[in-house]
Order: structure tokens, then sequence, then C-alpha cells
């Protein structure tokens, strides 16, 4: 059996003592996480340094934040021409690099052949793992984790894709659940809440107190 997990290593040992036969691999949303967050944090460094300030509703940066972490294939010819404009500023040109390792990220597990999503990754991976510039500095710590994670990462390619359309389905759950016990403090009202919650989603689901 193959299980897909979180990046940290605390997930995985926990995972192998509990299924000493299942194969770990890293989870695909998690693997894109780590270009979003080397993007978002590249974002903001240039903005700090370029503009002098945090991101504010005028800035064309701050503005772009939830374009940039759009799939490519999903731009409207708006948006496209806004991603255009915000490229087209020199300064802007690390955001931009940033942004493509991105989208090769998203790609990769975008192919119908995994084969071809699993040889796009190792180019990815070996691509940044060295000989980056000193100045982009997210992309080199991106490329170092994901060559220290490389075999969880690129095993989770190999996998059929309902595994992972399984593992973002889970994902999307247990965001939600968490959402509806928001702001309760007291551990024994988070459970009764989210059990509540389940009991909703399940007439069929019984609680045993």
């Amino acid at each position: 059996s193959t299980v897909e997990t979180h990046q940290a290593q605390a997930f995985k040992t926990a995972t192998t003592e509990g299924l000493p036969g299942a194969v770990v691999v890293m989870d695909p949303f998690h693997v894109v996480h780590l270009g979003g967050y080397a993007l978002d944090q590249c974002r903001r460094r240039v903005q700090q340094d370029f503009h002098g300030h945090r991101g504010c509703e005028d800035d064309p940066l701050y503005r772009a934040r939830r374009l940039l972490r759009t799939s490519a294939d999903l731009f409207t010819e708006k948006q496209q021409d806004r991603l255009k404009a915000l490229f087209a500023v020199d300064t802007h040109v690390e955001v931009e690099v940033t942004w493509s390792i991105y989208q090769r990220m998203i790609a990769a597990y975008r192919y119908a052949d995994r084969r071809q999503g699993r040889a796009l990754m190792v180019k990815l991976i070996n691509s940044i793992s060295s000989g980056v510039p000193k100045l982009l500095t997210e992309i080199i710590t991106l490329g170092r984790t994901l060559k220290n994670q490389s075999v969880d990462v690129l095993d989770s390619l190999d996998g059929p894709r309902h595994i992972q359309r399984t593992a973002e389905t889970i994902n999307g759950c247990l965001e939600h659940l968490c959402g509806s016990a928001l702001r309760l403090r007291n551990l024994t009202n988070y459970i009764a809440r989210s059990l509540l919650k389940l009991t909703d989603s399940d007439p069929n689901c019984t609680l045993n107190c």
C-alpha cells in the first residue's frame, strides 16, 4: 500500500512504525506548497528590497499575490495581461524566475503520463539543486529541500492519480472540519463541535461517547 504524507520526518516515522509494509511518499499538495511558499517569500523580499515597505493595497506585487499562486493554464486573457505587465518591471525578475519554478512543479503533476511528470520533476530538481545565483535565495532553499526529499517526491509521481485525488479530498475535509471549530480554546468543546459537524455531514454516523 502507498501512504501520502507531509514532508516532516515525524509524519514519515509515525507512518512507517504504524504501517511497516507501506510505501511512504510525499503528498503532492505539500510538494507544490513548497514552491508556493518560496514564491510568497520571494515576492515579499523583493517588495521590501525595492519598494522599502511591506505590500500595500496599491502595490503591484501585493495585488498580484493570488494571481501568482494560480496555475497558468487557468489564466484568463485579462490575467495574462496583468502578469505580463508585472514581469515587465525589471526589479520583478526574481519573482518571475521563482514563479516559473512554481509553475513547473504544478505542471509535473498535471501530466496524464506519470513518467513524463516524473521526468519533468527530476529535471527541475537537478536544475535548482546547484548552480543557482545567490540572489535567488528562496530557490536555493527550495532546491535543497527537494533534493533532500527527492525519493519521496519522485515516488509520489509513480503512483496512480486517484491516490492524489483522495489525499486532496481528505485535506479539504480536514481544513473544513478545523474551520468549523475555529476559535474554540477548550479541547472538550473543540472535539464536541467537530463530532457534531461529522454527524451533520453523515446522518448514518453515530457517536459513542
